[in-house]
């Protein structure tokens, strides 16, 4: 059967107009919308620039001892903004993101800060991780990881576990990134994180990907499911009881209301009977 093709030079002049008429909505529609999305991230940079600049005032009325936490914050700044597809945007982003972690830094080694110091270091990696600079994403992961050990917090043991498996696994590390994994999981077990769990879960299921070993993928990625499936029923479950709560809470605010207006009727009944009785009766 010969294909029949139609050529727009070759249509009706009136089924042309047709066509146009049909079109130029869903044209004008699809303008509205880029210069809709092209207008939100406009406003979303006016908006990241101008709590930059408002932070960057505040540096100059602020204690050496703030500076870390007001640095860190413009880093987060320019983080949350590095939205845009614009290479030399992205770019410029994560590098304004990268020296104001960097000064950051300066300031809570200065105070000894070991929280503010574990912050950047997450911070270091995470931004070195988006550049592709794999070595130095690594080494400042395994700064958090080291001061995370020695304070002894568990759950950002497992958070610099999972980030240092990402990285080894994008290097092709991949038996280091599963020794890791495995960790995290022995950790989240003991500790009884199940969400941490389920990250790892998901997270080894991706490396058994790259493995190609797509039975343990899949058992990795059901278990990830089930437990996600076991937290969602619990937060449903203490949602409702907390409705519950907050229902029976209204309902008895509603009762002490009704029966104080209750009193407060049959007490005014009382006092303008009593004077009306006291009334009808002088005038005797």
């Amino acid at each position: 059967m010969p294909i029949i093709s139609i050529k727009l030079a070759d249509m009706p002049l009136m089924l042309k107009h047709i066509l146009f008429f049909i079109l130029l909505p869903l044209l004008f529609a699809t303008n509205a919308f880029a210069f809709e999305k092209a207008d939100s991230l406009k406003q979303k940079l006016n908006l990241t620039l101008y709590r930059v600049d408002s932070l960057q005032k505040k540096l100059e009325f602020s204690s050496d001892s703030s500076k870390g936490k007001i640095y860190t914050n413009i880093a987060l700044q320019y983080l949350k903004a590095d939205t845009n597809r614009d290479k030399k945007i992205h770019d410029h982003y994560l590098e304004s993101a990268l020296n104001n972690t960097m000064k950051a830094l300066h300031f809570y080694s200065k105070y000894n800060d070991s929280t503010g110091l574990r912050l950047c270091f997450d911070q270091l990696a995470f931004i070195y991780h988006k550049q592709q600079k794999f070595a130095q994403a690594k080494w400042f992961i395994l700064q958090s990881n080291t001061l995370s050990r020695e304070r002894n917090d568990v759950l950002q043991i497992i958070s610099s576990l999972l980030v240092l498996a990402d990285i080894k696994s994008d290097i092709g590390d991949y038996n280091l990134a599963k020794r890791d994994l495995n960790e995290a999981l022995t950790l989240s077990g003991k500790n009884c994180l199940p969400a941490q769990t389920s990250l790892a879960q998901l997270q080894l299921a991706g490396l058994y990907t790259k493995l190609n070993e797509p039975l343990k993928s899949a058992l990795a990625f059901d278990r990830h499911l089930k437990i996600d499936d076991s937290l969602n029923k619990a937060r449903l479950k203490l949602l409702a009881i907390q409705m519950h709560k907050e229902a029976l809470l209204a309902a008895a605010k509603k009762k002490v209301f009704l029966t104080s207006n209750r009193t407060q009727i049959a007490s005014g009944s009382s006092k303008n009977t009593g004077s009306l009785a006291y009334l009808s009766f002088s005038s005797f």
